[in-house]
């Protein structure tokens, strides 16, 4: 079953998705106001015994970015074969995985636009999966970190890449323009290793496959990431690891292929679903 964050007659809610809308199950979770306390109550496994039977309750409903109050989301770039060469810069494959945060604020929902701000049309895409952590850990080894997984998601982790350049040592002003990117449109329970192990990512702009890989291909694998992060920082229930792009994204081409009004992103991943969002200027 897959769960979403939605928004409906001006009401936010979280609940099970369904081919036919949207199964509400905040009035039947009092004690969870939000997909992030279901989370934080290992609870996943409970909203699935509580949408059995229920009847659909909504319709016409918007996905919102479905964990909106994230406490932190930290991203893992240059992760894929190829993608150090990308950068042209000589320099040899990292030793250590390169990371920098990301805030809510920053994300829409599936089937809402990314938006580009008038101060720079540098609009990129990146398609990732996500994992939402799920089990308190520190110093996590690998052998045990699917273990701390609650859920996976996509992401469309959106740069505005003249400004990941404006400093020598970060990249984040870049990463976390609002609503620059996108992330659902719903959360899968993580329950077999082969929904990441096997998973092959694609991303399509106009429906022209820009990225395409598996992530068994990963300079760092999601077990490595784990281990690295929690190494310096406690992992706790709803934090966000965005696990790292292929190569094809869109400053990379010659001339670059930035995104602009009417193009349509698909990030795709089979165990998880099809992340689609369009594009529009920012009104100011």
């Amino acid at each position: 079953m897959k769960y979403a964050t939605y928004r409906s007659n001006g009401q936010t809610y979280y609940g099970a998705v369904t081919q036919d809308g949207m199964i509400a199950l905040n009035a039947h979770c009092p004690q969870w106001a939000s997909l992030l306390d279901v989370i934080r109550a290992g609870a996943l496994d409970q909203l699935e015994k509580l949408a059995v039977g229920k009847t659909v309750t909504h319709t016409e409903f918007e996905y919102e970015m479905v964990l909106p109050d994230a406490p932190r989301i930290l991203c893992v770039g240059v992760n894929f074969p190829d993608r150090n060469a990308e950068y042209k810069d000589g320099s040899a494959a990292p030793k250590y995985m390169s990371l920098f945060p990301r805030f809510a604020s920053g994300f829409t929902g599936h089937g809402r636009n990314l938006v580009r701000p008038p101060e720079n049309h540098t609009l990129d895409y990146e398609g990732e999966v996500a994992i939402v952590i799920g089990k308190q850990g520190r110093r996590i080894h690998r052998d045990a970190a699917y273990d701390h997984i609650a859920a996976l998601t996509l992401c469309n982790e959106g740069t505005i890449r003249d400004w990941v350049r404006h400093a020598k040592f970060n990249v984040t002003q870049g990463k976390n323009w609002d609503k620059s990117g996108a992330m659902g449109p719903w959360l899968v329970p993580f329950t077999n290793p082969r929904q990441l192990d096997d998973a092959r990512i694609v991303t399509r702009v106009n429906g022209e496959v820009r990225q395409d890989d598996t992530l068994s291909r990963m300079t760092f694998p999601i077990r490595q990431e784990i281990e690295y992060i929690s190494t310096f920082m406690t992992l706790n229930p709803g934090d966000i690891i965005v696990t790292g792009t292929p190569t094809g994204a869109g400053a990379r081409f010659d001339p670059p292929r930035y995104l602009e009004p009417g193009d349509v992103v698909e990030v795709e991943v089979e165990s998880i679903g099809t992340l689609r969002n369009g594009i529009e200027d920012e009104v100011v």
